[in-house]
């Protein structure tokens, strides 16, 4: 996926302000932030929406790692939200699976 923005990233063709990474995962600072901590958890491999994922073991892994990077920010006491947007009525615009990792502020319900 040679046009895919985050896939760019997973290569090192675009920078990004990494967060953590491991051999599946990277998490990265959103470059529009809409919290004080706004970080996207994405899978190295190309996943284009949550509609396309098929390995539940590696989307489990997923949480989790985004878990962790809640842990390293600090958000874990006071509380921090996770959200996958899937489609363009829902927010996605990069078609790259990633979970939104928020916190630093109150959040509201319902979202947008």
């Amino acid at each position: 996926m040679n046009e895919c923005l985050f896939c760019k990233i997973v290569g090192g063709e675009i920078p990004a302000t990494i967060v953590a990474e491991d051999d599946q995962f990277i998490a990265f600072r959103d470059i529009e932030p809409q919290a004080p901590t706004h970080v996207l958890v994405i899978p190295r491999t190309h996943i284009a929406s949550l509609n396309e994922a098929t390995d539940a073991e590696l989307m489990g892994r997923l949480l989790l790692f985004a878990r962790g990077v809640a842990v390293k920010e600090g958000l874990t006491e006071r509380g921090y939200r996770v959200v996958l947007n899937t489609n363009a009525e829902a927010g996605q615009t990069v078609f790259h699976i990633h979970a939104h990792v928020l916190g630093g502020r109150p959040m509201r319900w319902p979202p947008g």
